[in-house]
C-alpha cells in the first residue's frame, strides 16, 4: 500500500523558515515527479512545487518562486519543500503528491496523495 506522510509543519512568523518533508513508501518514486500543493479553507486547492525525478528539474509557482526550494532524496524516498521569507498568506495545510509522470502543477496528474501538514505563520 502507497503511503505518503508529510511532517515538519508548524507555526512560524513572518519572514521565518520552515521545511517541510514527505517520505513515501509502498513503491518507489524515483522515476515519477513529485510536488507539493496546499489549501486554504474556504478556498481550492492550490500548486506550489514540483519536481522531475532525477532532480533536475523543478517548477514553483509565481507567489512562491524565489522564497520557496523544492528537493529531494531519491535514495530515501523523500522529497522537501524549504519555505524561507513566509508571508502570512503562505498558511494552509501543505500536500505531498507524487507518481506524476512529468514535472506538472496539475492535481489530476498526481495519483499518491499525503494527508497533509499545517503550516502556519503569523504577523
Amino acid at each position: 500500500q502507497v503511503q505518503l506522510v508529510e511532517s515538519g509543519g508548524g507555526l512560524v512568523q513572518a519572514g521565518g523558515s520552515l521545511r517541510v518533508s514527505c517520505v513515501a513508501s509502498g513503491r518507489t518514486f524515483s522515476d515519477s515527479a513529485m510536488g507539493w500543493f496546499r489549501q486554504v479553507p474556504g478556498k481550492e486547492r492550490e500548486f506550489v512545487a514540483s519536481i522531475g525525478w532525477s532532480s533536475g528539474g523543478t517548477y514553483l509557482s509565481d507567489s512562491v518562486g524565489g522564497r520557496f526550494t523544492i528537493s529531494r532524496d531519491n535514495a530515501k524516498n523523500t522529497v522537501h519543500l524549504q519555505m524561507n521569507s513566509l508571508k502570512p498568506e503562505d498558511t494552509g495545510i501543505y500536500y505531498c503528491a507524487a507518481g506524476a509522470t512529468a514535472i506538472s502543477g496539475y492535481e489530476e496528474h498526481y495519483p499518491y496523495w499525503g494527508q497533509g501538514t499545517q503550516v502556519t505563520v503569523s504577523t
